[in-house]
């Protein structure tokens, strides 16, 4: 396994090989992402000191929170733990303080739901009620999450609820709302925040999404890893998450998870249309993705737009899809300005994969008969919403720029899917190589440049698809 630096090297001596390459320019507002500030307090405020204990049975969540507090109420300063093992559930960060879990540390989630408290958050593009997170940054300023341990959320208590309500939805037709029932932990949110930094651990299982990034702004997401594939496959358990954020820095990160590796949202529906609060200014550099639903995903969340995203020295092996777009016709909002640069994706199975139609079992809210809108519960209600005019919910995604990218071993080179009413437009591929077994396909595009670019499309049999292992992979494919 390649360590994050050895990635970079392979990178430099990939993307300079190719042919004629010429070199990318940054946007300038580049310069102006990431965390302002960060906490400045030396003073050490111990777990331990305030009743918790490293013994796996104990949960701490009270003796965590008085040391946050503690902290805070002086002013700010390091809440640190002693080596050792410590259960809790959700804890909640204060202005100026820097949650530090050292090496030696091991962070392990509770796995009893009544320890994550509902709170008004947004999920999924969708504002409702639903648990908080393991870890909570919300309404603070200038804090920090750093360290080298370890947070393992052991999220399977999650993904066997979900998949048990699987089971029952589906054979409901409710498959559009049971991700929003399913109530699941994540395992780090920062939401309504500014100037926050999060760097160095190692985050593990997560139950539900592992780090999203909320309505907040300066944020900067520095050497994580994320490793959510050792306890099983669980659903949804995507990596960063920016969320309707803006001026975010994430750099030298490494995740495994079983969906979208690094993913851009901006609102969902009538609801996300409301809001209408973009995604913009985010830079994801020198970072690896394996397994997972794609390297850098916009959507499918769009409503309020995602623009301005600048993706360089990235690399991605075995992963489902290298950039990805998705959306539906109910979603609306732009994806624009986007780069994508100075990357390489080694045996991925396709190359790009744009669909402003995806998967419309979950994309579309339809009400099976027996249900009536008086009855159902007020998130349901903000799903079932029509978007009017039908037109505001027609998405679009314009004006990207793929340079000095290498693609090997690929499956699939093109999976491309724009709307009749919604082209995909002005896409230009520069100094490029993508290797494949197939070209795939191309449906409503125009203006799309290949310049320099070089797309070789293997001529042998290609072998039978292999079927997905388990119902985690099947539902990770979907689109």
């Amino acid at each position: 396994m390649h360590t994050v630096k050895q990635v970079f090297v392979l990178l430099l001596l990939c993307v300079t090989g190719i042919a004629s390459a010429q070199q990318v320019v940054a946007p300038e507002w580049t310069k102006k992402v990431g965390a302002r500030s960060f906490p400045s307090g030396k003073s050490i405020y111990y777990v331990n000191s305030y009743g918790a204990v490293s013994d796996t049975v104990t949960v701490n969540t009270n003796a965590i929170q008085k040391a946050i507090d503690a902290c805070a109420a002086k002013g700010g300063g390091i809440v640190a733990f002693k080596p050792g093992t410590y259960v809790t559930g959700a804890v909640f960060l204060k202005n100026n303080v820097h949650l530090r879990i050292d090496k030696g540390v091991l962070i392990l989630g509770s796995q009893n739901f009544d320890d994550y408290p509902d709170m008004d958050t947004r999920i999924a593009g969708l504002e409702m009620k639903w648990p908080a997170a393991l870890i909570n940054a919300v309404n603070v300023k200038n804090v920090a999450v750093t360290g080298e341990g370890v947070v393992n959320a052991r999220g399977k208590f999650c993904w066997d609820k979900y998949w048990a309500m699987r089971k029952d939805y589906d054979t409901k037709g409710l498959r559009w709302i049971v991700d929003y029932d399913a109530k699941r932990v994540r395992t780090l949110l920062v939401q309504n925040s500014t100037d926050v930094s999060i760097k160095g651990l190692t985050f593990k299982n997560a139950g539900f999404w592992t780090v999203q990034l909320l309505y907040s702004s300066y944020l900067t997401v520095d050497g994580v890893v994320i490793k959510n594939n050792e306890d099983g496959s669980g659903p949804s358990t995507d990596g960063v998450d920016v969320d309707s954020s803006s001026w975010v820095l994430i750099q030298n990160c490494d995740i495994d998870c079983n969906d979208d590796n690094f993913c851009l949202k901006a609102g969902r529906d009538w609801d996300g249309l409301r809001v209408n609060r973009p995604t913009e200014y985010v830079v994801i550099r020198k970072s690896i993705a394996r397994r997972g639903a794609g390297l850098v995903t916009l959507g499918s969340e769009t409503s309020g737009s995602i623009r301005h995203i600048y993706c360089t020295d990235l690399y991605a092996k075995h992963t489902d899809n290298g950039l990805r777009i998705k959306s539906a016709t109910t979603r609306g909002g732009v994806v624009e300005d986007v780069y994508f640069v100075n990357s390489v994706l080694d045996s991925v199975r396709n190359a790009y994969q744009f669909n402003l139609n995806w998967y419309p079992a979950y994309s579309y809210s339809e009400l099976p008969k027996g249900y009536t809108m008086e009855t159902v519960s007020a998130h349901w209600k903000s799903m079932l919403q029509k978007v009017t005019p039908a037109e505001k919910g027609i998405p679009a995604a314009r004006k990207f720029v793929i340079q000095n990218v290498k693609i090997t071993n690929a499956q699939k080179a093109f999976e491309i899917n724009g709307l009749p009413t919604s082209l995909l437009e002005d896409f230009q591929f520069i100094h490029s190589i993508i290797t494949a077994n197939t070209l795939g396909s191309m449906e409503y595009i125009k203006g799309w440049k290949f310049i320099n670019t070089s797309i070789d499309v293997s001529t042998k049999p290609v072998e039978k698809k292999k079927e997905p292992a388990g119902i985690e992979e099947q539902e990770r494919l979907k689109g």
